[in-house]
C-alpha cells in the first residue's frame, strides 16, 4: 500500500486530525530527547483508546507496514526514533490518559499507557496512596515507556523496579489482537506470566495501552542526609550498616561524585551544595516510615555520628526542612540534564552486583586513564541496587595526549573498556535505560548464544513479519 492510501486508512480510523504527515509537525516525534537519533517516518498516529491502537496496528499489519510505538519520547538509547529509511508509521500514545480505577482495598491503580508518571503519582498521592516510581523525567515520561523499558529510578532500592511494580497489562500485539491481561491479583500460577515478556521489551514484542501497578501506605515521615566520603568503600559499609539497622525504611541510597555535583551546580540555577567543604564523594539518602510519629531523625543523626567518628564519613547534613530535603534530592535529578547542558557525553546505564561498586569505580578509572589521561569522568546512580550512571566527556580534540585518536575511535574504545569490566564483574550493560539502537549490537558479546536464540524465537513468534520496532534490542 502506498504511503497516500495508508495515511487516508489511518484517517478514517481515528480522524484525519490526529494523522500527522507534515515534516514540521512530525519533527519532534523523530527525534530522540538526547538529539543522538534522528529518523524518518510515514505519518505520526495519536490513537485515543485502546481500540483505535488495534486498528492502526492491524492496518499496518494488514500492509506489511513497520511501527515504532513511542511514550513520552524521553529514552535514551533510541528506543522510540525510527530509523532514516522513512517507511515507519510512529504510533504515538500520548492521548491514552485516563486514569481507569483505583481501588484502596486492592492498593492498586489502573492507568492508560499515555498517562505521565507524574500524574500517576498524583492520583495514588489523592487516594492516600504512594505509586513509588521516581524519575527525573516524571512531568513527561509516560508510564507506557516506563514499562516498556523496565525503568528504575531512585527508589529501586525498597520497592523494585516497574517489573516489581505491574500487576498486570493490556497490549495490542502485532496483529492488532488485544491481550486483556489487567489482572491485579498477587497470586496467579496458572502458567506462563505473559506481562513479562513485554515488560523490558522496548515495543518490538507489543504495544502496552494499559497496566495495573501496586501502590503502597503513603509516607508519614522521612529524614533525608547528605554524606560526604573520601572514596565508595566507605559508602558501600554506610549502607550495610543502613539497611542492617533500619531494613525497610531505607528508602534512597544514591552515590554521587564531585564532578557530578559540581556539574549541577553550573548549569542548574539557584542550585548549592549541602556541605561547605568539597569531597570525592557524595550520598543522598533517605529513610521512610508509614508512621508520622517515627524518631527517623534521630537514628539517622546516631548512624551518621558514628561513621564520623569511626572516619568512615568526612562530614554529613540532616535535611531541616521538606523544601531542603526537596532541595537536595533535586541535585541528585538534575544530574543527566546538567551533563545535557555541559555537552555531548559517552554514556553508560550499567549495573555491577552491590558489593563491586567500588571496584568498578576504580578499576574503570584505572584502566581509562591509561587510554585518555585526559577523560573527564561523571559517575553518579543508585548504588543500594548495583546502577551506576558512569558518564564520560572526551577531551578537546587540542587537549588530547594521544592526537590520532579521533571522535569515533575514543567512543568505541571507550565503551569497550568499560563493558569489558562489567562483563568481567558479572554486571548487565544495561540496567535501567534498555538496549534500543544504542545496544543493540554491543549485546551479542555478552549474552549466550542460547539467550539470543531463544529472544529471536520469542520475536518470531509474537512477530514474525518484524514490523514492530524493527532494529531496537535484536
Amino acid at each position: 500500500m502506498k504511503p497516500a492510501a495508508l495515511i487516508e486508512q489511518l484517517s478514517g480510523l481515528i480522524g484525519a486530525t490526529h494523522v500527522l504527515s507534515d515534516a514540521a509537525e512530525m519533527a519532534p516525534y523523530v527525534t530522540d530527547w538526547r538529539g543522538r537519533y534522528h529518523g524518518r517516518a510515514v505519518c505520526v498516529v495519536r490513537p485515543g483508546s485502546t481500540q483505535e491502537v488495534a486498528a492502526v496496528v492491524a492496518a499496518c499489519h494488514a500492509a506489511g507496514r513497520p511501527m515504532v510505538p513511542q511514550g513520552g519520547n524521553t529514552g535514551l538509547c533510541g528506543g522510540a526514533t525510527p530509523d532514516d529509511r522513512g517507511d515507519a508509521v510512529l504510533i504515538s500514545l500520548a492521548r491514552l490518559r485516563a486514569i481507569r480505577a483505583l481501588s484502596t482495598d486492592e492498593d492498586c491503580l489502573i492507568v492508560e499507557a499515555g498517562c505521565t508518571l507524574a500524574e500517576v503519582r498524583a492520583a495514588a498521592s489523592r487516594a492516600g496512596r504512594l505509586f513509588p516510581l521516581s524519575l527525573a523525567s516524571e512531568g513527561s515520561c509516560s508510564i507506557g515507556g516506563n514499562l516498556a523499558t523496565n525503568a528504575g529510578g531512585m527508589q529501586v532500592l525498597r520497592y523494585g523496579n516497574m517489573r516489581e511494580l505491574a500487576l498486570g497489562l493490556e497490549v495490542v500485539l502485532p496483529d492488532g489482537r488485544v491481550w486483556h491481561g489487567l489482572r491485579t491479583l498477587r497470586k496467579d500460577n496458572t502458567g506462563y506470566d505473559l506481562k513479562h515478556w513485554f515488560i523490558g521489551a522496548e515495543g518490538t514484542l507489543g504495544i502496552i495501552t494499559a497496566a495495573a501497578l501496586r501502590l503502597f501506605p503513603l509516607p508519614r515521615a522521612r529524614a533525608v542526609a547528605w554524606v560526604g566520603l573520601a572514596e565508595p568503600v566507605h559508602a558501600l559499609r554506610l549502607l550495610q550498616r543502613l539497611r542492617d539497622e533500619h531494613g525497610e525504611r531505607a528508602n534512597l541510597f544514591e552515590l554521587i561524585s564531585q564532578s557530578t555535583l559540581d556539574l549541577v551546580l553550573r548549569h542548574v540555577p539557584g542550585t548549592r551544595a549541602p556541605l561547605a567543604g568539597a569531597h570525592a564523594w557524595h550520598v543522598l539518602l533517605e529513610l521512610t516510615d508509614t508512621q508520622a510519629e517515627a524518631a527517623l531523625v534521630p537514628a539517622l543523626e546516631g548512624l551518621l555520628a558514628d561513621g564520623l567518628a569511626q572516619g568512615v564519613l568526612r562530614d554529613a547534613a540532616i535535611a531541616q526542612s521538606d523544601a531542603q530535603a526537596a532541595s537536595w534530592i533535586a541535585l541528585r535529578e538534575n544530574a543527566s540534564e546538567a551533563q545535557k547542558r555541559e555537552g555531548v557525553s559517552l554514556k553508560h546505564d550499567i549495573s555491577v552486583p552491590i558489593g563491586a561498586v567500588p571496584i568498578f569505580l576504580a578499576e574503570a578509572e584505572r584502566r581509562l586513564r591509561a587510554l585518555l589521561p585526559e577523560l573527564r569522568i561523571v559517575a553518579f546512580g543508585h548504588m543500594g541496587d548495583g546502577n551506576l550512571h558512569y558518564n564520560l566527556f572526551l577531551p578537546a580534540a587540542g587537549d588530547r595526549m594521544h592526537a590520532q585518536v579521533d571522535e569515533a575511535t575514543a567512543g568505541e574504545s571507550v565503551q569497550r573498556c568499560v563493558h569489558d569490566l562489567v562483563g568481567e564483574l558479572s554486571g548487565s550493560i544495561s540496567a535501567e535505560h534498555g538496549l534500543g539502537q544504542l545496544k543493540r549490537a554491543e549485546i551479542l558479546r555478552f549474552k549466550s548464544p542460547i539467550e539470543m536464540d531463544l529472544m529471536h524465537r520469542l520475536k518470531q513468534a509474537l512477530d514474525p513479519q518484524g514490523l514492530m520496532n524493527p532494529g531496537k534490542v535484536l
